[in-house]
């Protein structure tokens, strides 16, 4: 198997007629990296898969894969292998040969194919599985297969377009951790396209979220969920509740807001907005249910909530607790099952506080659900 080698799109345009599906797309993905395109339905992330492998021409900008403009080839042409949705297994063909299918296409003999197989079927975990059907597999055999059929063609990248979302929760989940798996394992660069957040999170070395055709921030998982560049990013990947108003002042990297729903709020800028966020701006701040709690006495004024309980659920890990403030706009709370009953009845006062480094302040701007 070839190490895997990086994939640059530069300035890339993708348009429609008059529609712009992708604007001005610039990515470095590095060699062997688990990349992922991460965004709601029709927000261009699938667009920019097919460009990269060669069914789609960029309308402006350049796609290069280790280096080499992919300018005019084709997707026969180009290092890169694709996984669809449908996984597109041969029904009447024998697993060894779905797996080993492109090597039939370039004339290698029985033999070769099989012992190829064989590798490969050892590496998904599928040993002695190659003379079934599909339709003897089940959903996560199925989807295994079909990357070992990918990467039996020997790919610098693999290119893998919502591979998962046929699959029920639980096999989803155990399927995320073989993918990874395998992915290290191989050392090839995987581009992945999901809007499972979870699904992104879990697997990807580098995350690209995306809003209508626009690239909205690059970065690590946790960069992602604690530190998000706009309040798309915020209010997508993940829960948050949000807290509208104006910036009050700012002070080493902290600004205190004036809050929607119960008074002057004290939060973390978030990084890429450190130099533009000031006082006077519309601003948004965003805490995570997980970073809320029932207040104690030492808290500071300005990360202190008050809040009336609305309902309170127990989902096992967590006692999840929903609240209304000073405007009628529902919080939630997410308390860790310690052992204790968490359940607050409806109608219960309570004052929340908060860590004013795990909130985080960002200019007003549209939101995932608007």
């Amino acid at each position: 198997m070839s190490a895997g080698v990086g994939v640059d799109l530069q300035n890339m345009w993708i348009k429609f007629g008059d529609f712009v599906a992708v604007r001005e797309a610039n990515v470095n993905i590095k060699g062997g990296e688990f990349f992922s395109f991460l965004g709601p339905s029709g927000c261009g992330k699938t667009t920019i898969l097919r460009a990269v492998s060669g069914f789609l021409d960029p309308s402006d900008g350049k796609i290069l894969i280790g280096g080499n403009d992919m300018a005019g080839k084709g997707p026969n042409e180009r290092p890169t292998a694709l996984i669809f949705q449908n996984l597109a297994l041969f029904p009447l063909m024998k697993i060894w040969e779905n797996i080993t299918f492109s090597m039939e296409v370039k004339g290698a003999g029985k033999a070769e194919r099989q012992k190829r197989a064989d590798e490969l079927l050892e590496m998904i975990a599928l040993p002695g599985q190659g003379d079934k059907l599909p339709s003897e597999l089940s959903g996560g055999q199925k989807q295994r297969v079909a990357i070992a059929r990918a990467l039996c063609a020997q790919p610098d990248v693999l290119l893998l377009d919502e591979p998962l979302s046929a699959l029920d929760l639980k096999l989803r989940q155990h399927m995320r951790t073989e993918l990874r798996a395998i992915q290290k394992q191989v050392g090839i660069t995987f581009i992945y396209i999901t809007h499972d957040q979870g699904e992104a999170l879990t697997m990807s070395d580098s995350v690209a979220v995306m809003k209508a055709g626009v690239i909205d921030q690059i970065a690590g998982g946790k960069a992602i969920y604690d530190d998000p560049s706009t309040a798309f990013v915020a209010s997508f990947v993940g829960e948050n509740n949000v807290f509208r108003g104006k910036v009050k002042s700012i002070s080493k990297g902290y600004a205190v807001i004036d809050t929607n729903r119960t008074g002057a709020l004290r939060a973390r800028m978030a990084t890429a907005v450190k130099d533009t966020l000031k006082p006077g701006d519309d601003a948004m701040m965003f805490i995570r249910p997980e970073a809320l709690n029932i207040s104690d006495k030492k808290a500071r004024s300005d990360t202190r909530i008050k809040a009336v309980v609305q309902h309170s659920e127990f989902e096992g890990q967590a006692y999840n607790v929903f609240l209304k403030g000073s405007e009628d706009k529902e919080m939630k709370m997410s308390l860790a099952n310690r052992g204790e009953t968490r359940l607050y009845d409806a109608g219960l006062p309570l004052i929340l506080d908060y860590d004013a480094d795990r909130a985080v302040a960002l200019p007003a701007g549209e939101l995932a659900s608007e």
